[in-house]
């Protein structure tokens, strides 16, 4: 299974659905994949990384020059919004099977949109992602004995999943940061382009 070819965990709706449509193909076409799209006031934000988890401040910039004149002829947001693009930082969100199995291991935060066994949120240690099925260890819920249980929650049903910040995951992190872009991993989540735009740009 390669990453271009991977199925997203697209639970954007409205505007940022749209955006995501016009954005996911453009993109690929530059080497990158889309993490998430989320409108958040006037905030228009634009997650994105290489197929390594990799995102540099230049790239931040290719991507907003490429993208800032197709959201303008496009008009999917037409009022007064900010155009941020960004890396997915540390606690990042896990959108496709490739992220679940990169960071087994890792505490992670998983919301259901459908309920598994009366459940719709689940907390545990990251196992991997095998045969479209996320799994993890949780506590165990009888309490009878203190090992995590192992379960699985179908990958298609997820509504929300993103890494846990803890002192291991951030040190995991830096040590995947290239070797010129980002200082270390505290700097992720800052390292972005905000673009201001509006509907009267073009005039």
């Amino acid at each position: 299974m390669t990453t271009e070819t991977e199925t997203r965990l697209a639970r954007e709706t409205g505007p940022a659905q749209r955006v995501a449509a016009l954005a996911e193909p453009v993109l690929a076409d530059l080497g990158f994949r889309l993490v998430r799209v989320k409108m958040s006031g006037p905030t228009l934000q634009i997650m994105a990384e290489r197929p390594d988890g990799t995102f540099t401040i230049e790239d931040c910039e290719a991507v907003s020059r490429a993208l800032s004149p197709i959201l303008d002829v496009e008009d999917v947001v037409s009022s007064h919004y900010n155009l941020e693009v960004s890396s997915p930082g540390i606690d990042r969100p896990l959108v496709r099977p490739s992220d679940f199995e990169s960071w087994a291991g890792h505490e992670v935060k998983i919301e259901m949109a459908v309920p598994v066994a009366g459940r719709k949120r689940f907390k545990g240690a990251l196992e991997g992602c095998h045969e479209g099925e996320v799994r993890l260890f949780i506590e165990n819920p009888e309490g009878a004995t203190k090992e995590p249980v192992l379960i699985g929650v179908p990958f298609a049903d997820i509504s929300d999943a993103k890494l846990v910040l803890t002192d291991q995951l951030i040190e995991a992190a830096k040590s995947r940061l290239p070797a010129k872009g980002y200082g270390d991993g505290a700097e992720i989540d800052e390292d972005k382009i905000s673009q201001e735009r509006s509907e009267d740009d073009n005039g």
